[in-house]
C-alpha cells in the first residue's frame, strides 16, 4: 500500500494494533500492510479529527480504478446486515481506506501482486464528527436559561383558551336602550 499520509484516531490505531498481534500469530500476509499502516500514521485524539477523514463504523463513497462509485460502511469485523453494505478493516481495501482524506488516492498491492487504486470520494457519514455535532448542540441549548429554546412566539393580544372577547367601551360610550 502506499499512500501520502495517513490520520488514524487513538481508538482506530488502537484496533489495528491489536489486529496486528492477532495476524502475527498465523503469518497472515496483511501483516505487512498493518504494520506499514501504523508506522505511518499520523495519530490524532478521536475529538480531533477531521470530517473528511475515514474512521471506523464510516459510510465512505469510494473508487476502484476506474470503476463506478460504491458506497459502503467500513467496519472492523463483518456484521450481519444487507450485503454489500459494509467492508471489513480486516480487508486490503478496508485497510487501506481507514485513515484516508476525502479526495485522497492511494495503490493497494494484493497478495496475487495485482494493484488497484483506490479515491476516497466523500465520507458521507463519521460518528466522531456526528458525536461532536450533538455535544455542540447540547452545549448551544445549555446556554440558554434552563435549557429551554423558543419554539414559537404568540402575539401580544392572546387570550386563555375559553374566554371570549369582550366588547370594548369606554364612558361614553353607552349604546342605549336600543341595543338590547
Amino acid at each position: 500500500m502506499t499512500s501520502t499520509n495517513c490520520c488514524l484516531t487513538t481508538k482506530d490505531f488502537a484496533v489495528l494494533e491489536v489486529m496486528l498481534e492477532r495476524r502475527r500469530a498465523f503469518a497472515d500476509p496483511i501483516v505487512r500492510m498493518l504494520e506499514y499502516k501504523l508506522s505511518c500514521a499520523d495519530v490524532v485524539p478521536i475529538d480531533s479529527v477531521g470530517p473528511d477523514i475515514v474512521t471506523l463504523n464510516s459510510r465512505v463513497v469510494f473508487g476502484v480504478d476506474t470503476g463506478p462509485a460504491e458506497t459502503r460502511t467500513l467496519v472492523q469485523h463483518e456484521v450481519r446486515g444487507p450485503v454489500g453494505s459494509s467492508l471489513s478493516v480486516a480487508t486490503r481495501r478496508g485497510l487501506c481506506m481507514l485513515g484516508m482524506a476525502q479526495g485522497q488516492t492511494a495503490m493497494v498491492e494484493h497478495a496475487d501482486g495485482r494493484r488497484e487504486w483506490i479515491l476516497i470520494r466523500a465520507v458521507l457519514y463519521q460518528p466522531e464528527a456526528a458525536r461532536r455535532t450533538v455535544r455542540q448542540k447540547h452545549q448551544a441549548d445549555a446556554q440558554r436559561p434552563h435549557g429551554l429554546r423558543l419554539v414559537y412566539s404568540a402575539a401580544a393580544d392572546w387570550r386563555p383558551l375559553g374566554e371570549t372577547a369582550g366588547m370594548r367601551q369606554t364612558e361614553d360610550d353607552d349604546p342605549g336602550p336600543s341595543a338590547a
